[in-house]
């Protein structure tokens, strides 16, 4: 399976020039405060998302050097994905991510919700001081969509009676939603046409749908270990993914342990046991590669270049995670 690291050697100097860059940009008078957001970013993953923006940035800058705007960009876009996942642990009462422990458990959730709130405020400060109209507009749908999509969530838990396109909606919010807008953003700041820039956003959106499909079939098919929670984690919560709405197709039983919110002793594993013996994980993962192919289509028209290759490659490398 190609690496991370490979994928994105392009950018590898950008991705070092960013770590060092975010702790700079944090700027937090409190001690406090700053400590939770110095170990957000040092506890950070890949980088994947910043890595999408600087890999945009330079397939549609194939002859100059990208821009300091191009690079702040990554900068804001890691800050509001990192920002969205403190929330994020807050409401799901998560302990660990990535199978460390998260910023509300270590540091409490009042220092947590602060911290979320300060990086959401000092992203948008960063954003304004672009001076791009249409990427402050971008970026601030992104939050916009986080927001509606985690109320989305909150308010449909154990709703047996969500269709697919809702989850797919649900799912754009959350996750493809940042990915489409900050790829687009990039590709404004390199001046390309508006048709380019909206096959941009579709590449990050196609691609940021197969992305949370991939995740939401592991919550099903990967160890506790390598997943960092308990297994069937949001199914259990009441967020029902695609494996399960799939499943509930085939399985009418799961639906009764579904709505009463797997009450009785047994019933959560007998609701595992059921989404695995139906073809929801396997109708879910050809879901994925659907979204993935469509977002390689929506790029071929890039100049060849080592960063498209890698924009390319991406596609493969989130559809190799299901197996």
């Amino acid at each position: 399976m190609t690496s991370v690291t490979s994928l994105f050697a392009t950018v590898e100097k950008d991705l070092q020039l960013l770590t060092e860059n975010l702790k700079n940009l944090i700027g937090a008078k409190h001690p406090i405060l700053y400590a939770a957001a110095e170990y957000l970013f040092e506890t950070s993953g890949k980088r994947v998302r910043p890595a999408i923006v600087l890999l945009v940035s330079r397939a549609t800058m194939v002859d100059q050097e990208i821009t300091l705007r191009h690079h702040r960009l990554a900068e804001i876009t890691e800050m509001i994905h990192t920002a969205s996942l403190v929330h994020d642990d807050v409401v799901d009462e998560s302990a660990l991510r990535r199978n460390v422990p998260t910023v509300h458990s270590r540091f409490g959730n009042r220092v947590a919700v602060l911290a979320g709130d300060f990086l959401f405020a000092q992203s948008s400060w960063y954003l304004a001081n672009l001076d791009n109209l249409e990427v402050v507009k971008l970026l601030s749908k992104v939050i916009m969509d986080m927001a509606e999509g985690e109320i989305q969530q909150s308010l449909s838990g154990f709703n047996t009676g969500i269709i697919l396109e809702e989850y797919i909606q649900k799912s754009y919010y959350k996750t493809a939603s940042l990915v489409a807008n900050s790829s687009r953003a990039a590709g404004v700041l390199s001046g390309v046409s508006e048709n380019m820039a909206q096959h941009l956003y579709e590449y990050g959106r196609n691609l940021g749908l197969a992305f949370q499909i991939v995740d939401d079939v592991f919550d099903f098919t990967s160890s506790a270990e390598t997943l960092g929670k308990p297994a069937g984690a949001d199914m259990s919560s009441g967020n029902l993914t695609a494996p399960v709405l799939f499943a509930l197709e085939e399985k009418p039983y799961l639906e009764v342990l579904i709505e009463r919110e797997f009450s009785e002793a047994g019933d959560l594993e007998e609701a595992l046991t059921l989404v695995k013996e139906s073809e929801g994980i396997m109708r879910s993962q050809e879901l994925a590669k659907k979204y993935a192919a469509i977002a390689v289509q929506e790029i071929k028209n890039l100049p060849a270049s080592e960063p498209r290759q890698a924009l390319i490659d991406l596609t493969d490398y989130v559809l190799s995670r299901l197996y």
